[in-house]
């Protein structure tokens, strides 16, 4: 079974080299992976999910 490592917003953001802020308003415009909820307050996005986004994102040549 394969493992899956759960990123926090500080390390989607770190990872992305987005603000926190940015990512949020990117979520918003349907332009970036949402999250799980946790609880109330934990927000987690599956690693693989962020590194698919990395990789379309930056093959596609797109700035959004």
């Amino acid at each position: 079974m394969e493992s899956i490592k759960l990123l926090r917003i500080s390390e989607v953001s770190k990872k992305t080299t987005l603000a926190k802020s940015t990512i949020w308003a990117k979520m918003a415009q349907g332009k970036f992976p949402k999250p799980t909820k946790l609880s109330d307050s934990i927000n987690v996005w599956r690693e693989s999910d962020i590194d698919a986004w990395i990789n379309q994102h930056f093959h596609a040549g797109t700035e959004d």
